[in-house]
């Protein structure tokens, strides 16, 4: 019979005296939001993919700067998205949208997951996921990053503000700037490239 399931803060002290299986359970717990954050700022199936690993790989290596200030959950975020960020400076040029990709099926995946009996519906709510996720792409990564964490992911304002490192009002106000960048850019279609 197991105990109840341990806390992320109890697995972190696990993991920081060198248990392993703690530090499995953590990535286990997290790995999936963590890699649909990531899918859905980069656009891109296989490099989430580089991205989540090099994400949870400078979590343990960082494990004994993590001071518990935060949650874990938080302090994950912000690892994931330096590691975004330094992923789209190595690029040096906008990412292709998922809609251009070589398996379109495969990169929705990082769209939205769900189930659908109606085939109808299903045809209709993956193209509204691949126009999301084109019009996501073309936003500024500031923008980008608080949709996803907010509409997306369904991080709360206090969350969000710790994981950026700015002020509620702030991921407010950004929140606001980027929900109308985001609809002219679905409205108008096609959305043009931006700097």
């Amino acid at each position: 019979m197991t105990g109840p399931a341990l806390t992320d803060e109890q697995l972190v002290a696990q993991s920081r005296r060198g248990d392993t299986r703690a530090f499995e359970e953590l990535v286990r717990r997290h790995q999936d939001r963590v890699f649909n954050t990531v899918c859905r700022m980069v656009g891109d199936y296989e490099h989430a993919c580089d991205l989540t690993q090099e994400t949870f790989l400078n979590a343990f290596r960082g494990l004994r700067r993590f001071r518990g200030g935060a949650k874990f959950s938080t302090w994950l975020y912000r690892i994931a998205l330096n590691a975004v960020y330094s992923h789209l400076r190595r690029q040096a040029v906008r990412p292709m949208p998922a809609s251009g990709g070589e398996d379109p099926e495969r990169e929705m995946r990082c769209v939205w997951r769900g189930e659908d009996n109606d085939p109808a519906a299903a045809a209709e709510r993956k193209e509204t996921a691949m126009q999301v996720q084109e019009a996501l792409l073309h936003l500024r990564p500031e923008e980008r990053e608080v949709l996803v964490l907010r509409d997306l992911e369904g991080c709360d304002y206090g969350t969000i503000a710790e994981i950026l490192g700015c002020a509620r009002g702030t991921v407010k106000s950004r929140l606001h700037r980027a929900r109308c960048a985001l609809r002219q850019l679905l409205l108008a279609g096609s959305p043009p490239v931006t700097p």
